[in-house]
């Protein structure tokens, strides 16, 4: 396969790009194949390719691997909508956005030798969980954490509150026992805490100059984005809208229902 479609990204995480670019997954979305052993645990399958199931499979029954569990890091469908397949192909479980049991913060996860710790992070989306691969020191944030750039709050599911709330948990845990990242879009993250400092950094900056929009007289989403978005790509029109709403939100400007 392509090496630029499968990389090896720590000894036990192997990531498979899905063929779906775009100016909102970037270069498309990141299945990840944990493996320890011969059990595997699949997160965010991504799209409902065939042939993106069929590179997933490859990599993860290589030499006797079999699937234990499908992972989905949130609802959105670019991560999710791959999973019927997947779990009809392997009869694996899948966990996540709504399916399965309810993730516990700090749950345990475990497929043979293959250990996760579960991680709420809320803030991309209400149900956003990461994943921790303690063995590799490997974070696994779905769209809490991309590649490259910054991701969308979108209303209502997004929440800015939340979303710092989740920056400061992960950056004291990146100090602490994270040697890379591996986001749901984008490349990979070789310096986490520099990462989370960045984007946190930036979200404050943005609300900075929210809050400067709206003491010159900004109280809609529609005003924010022509105040503080300029001229926005048409394909992000709608995503730059729905963020400065939970930016408002956020500084009390409109309500959160």
């Amino acid at each position: 396969m392509d090496a630029t479609t499968v990389r090896q990204v720590s000894e036990r995480a192997t990531r498979v790009l899905a063929p779906n670019p775009g100016p909102m997954t970037l270069d498309g979305t990141n299945t990840y194949v944990l493996r320890e052993g011969t059990d595997v645990v699949v997160v965010d399958p991504g799209p409902d390719d065939a042939g993106h199931l069929e590179r997933v499979l490859e990599v993860a029954t290589a030499d006797g691997g079999r699937v234990a569990l499908v992972v989905l890091t949130h609802h959105h469908r670019d991560h999710t909508a791959g999973a019927d397949a997947l779990a009809e192909r392997t009869g694996a479980p899948v966990r996540g956005a709504g399916r399965g049991e309810p993730f516990a913060d700090g749950e345990r996860l475990a497929a043979g030798a293959l250990s996760l710790t579960v991680l709420t992070t809320p803030g991309h989306t209400a149900d956003s969980v990461c994943l921790l691969l303690p063995a590799d020191g490997l974070l696994l944030t779905g769209d809490t954490v991309l590649g490259r750039g910054s991701t969308v709050l979108a209303w209502p599911d997004g929440d800015v509150t939340a979303y710092l709330a989740t920056l400061d948990r992960l950056l004291a845990l990146a100090r602490r026992e994270v040697s890379s990242i591996a986001p749901g879009h984008g490349p990979h993250v070789d310096e986490p805490a520099a990462a989370l400092e960045n984007i946190r950094t930036h979200r404050n900056a943005r609300l900075a100059e929210v809050r400067a929009a709206v003491a010159a007289g900004a109280r809609t989403p529609e005003d924010v984005v022509r105040r503080v978005y300029g001229d926005v790509d048409p394909a992000l029109e709608s995503a730059a809208g729905q963020s400065a709403r939970t930016q408002l939100a956020h500084l009390g400007i409109v309500p959160r229902t």
